[in-house]
């Protein structure tokens, strides 16, 4: 089927199969490659791209289905130049970043919460990566990396670095 999507600004129109996800539709057709797959059924979060202004998981979401779809990915947040955005510098300052599998996917959980509250407690910023699955840094520096870039410290309410 014929497939015409927005993705990061930029209009795109490919064949996909009926049975394709929007996951390996990015990956493998537009050359996108900052959501992965995980798990292959949303449970990890490593697939998290927004769909039209909601975050979801690529990876259970079919190419089809996003026909028409405005598409934002982890690419789609550099800031000019490539740049990384504050978020991210605060991802790299806090240690929030290990292998880095799990970061794209985190990034945009915490940027769709950000989008309804810019200064989340440490509590909210749990509930809102609780999708998203880290094997490597613990959450603390990632909630910390998210409290930073609020401007409100770097209390991980509770939570223990490993």
């Amino acid at each position: 089927m014929r497939v015409t999507v927005t993705v990061n600004g930029e209009t795109y129109t490919r064949d996909a199969a009926e049975n394709k996800t929007l996951l390996h539709f990015l990956r493998e057709d537009l050359g996108l490659t900052g959501a992965k797959e995980g798990c292959g059924m949303g449970e990890c979060g490593a697939c998290t791209v927004f769909l039209n202004g909601r975050t979801v998981n690529s990876c259970c979401v079919l190419a089809v289905e996003a026909d028409g779809a405005d598409i934002r990915t982890i690419e789609g947040e550099a800031g000019p130049g490539g740049s990384l955005t504050e978020l991210q510098k605060a991802f790299e300052r806090n240690h929030a970043v290990q292998c880095g599998f799990c970061t794209p996917g985190m990034i945009l959980s915490v940027k769709e919460l950000l989008n309804a509250n810019p200064k989340p407690s440490a509590d909210e910023i749990k509930e809102a990566i609780e999708g998203n699955f880290c094997r490597c840094t613990g959450y603390a520096q990632i909630v910390e990396a998210v409290l930073d870039a609020t401007g409100q410290g770097g209390n991980a309410g509770g939570l223990k670095h490993v």
